[in-house]
């Protein structure tokens, strides 16, 4: 896990009521730069998300490291994306693959609010960034 993800889900697993957790999420959300307009084509758009949700996953072979940048058209699916970005990125592949964010989810207290819908866009952001770690991993 990044030291990043450590300081940004530390106020999240701290608020005491869903909607502290809430708005600590969409405050993340505005920490993510948009991303211009013209890198949102529909290659990059995840599939299975409700909102939409741009995502770029690639890998760094210099510092052997994932490189992960995302937008959203909704502020709480991009403080969802700010976690999991910050959740990821920067790992190895190998590292990657030892992550698994739904157990992180459920330790900040967020799977049990959000919607079916939310949870299978997680998911598939998730899968999005997992595929590619797998295919990277030595």
């Amino acid at each position: 896990m990044t030291l990043t993800y450590q300081l940004v889900s530390k106020k999240i697993e701290h608020s005491t009521s869903w909607q502290q957790k809430y708005r600590e999420i969409m405050l993340l959300g505005k920490t993510l730069p948009p991303l211009a307009d013209i890198l949102k084509t529909d290659d990059a758009l995840v599939q299975g998300c409700e909102s939409k949700v741009w995502m770029f996953v690639e890998f760094d072979l210099t510092e052997n490291a994932l490189v992960v940048i995302g937008d959203s058209d909704t502020r709480i699916v991009k403080g969802l994306l700010a976690l999991i970005l910050a959740l990821y990125n920067g790992l190895t592949p190998e590292e990657v693959l030892s992550v698994n964010a739904y157990e992180e989810f459920e330790k900040l207290g967020l799977i049990s609010h959000l919607s079916a819908s939310r949870g299978n866009g997680i998911n598939a952001m998730v899968e999005k960034i997992q595929t590619l770690a797998k295919q990277k991993a030595r």
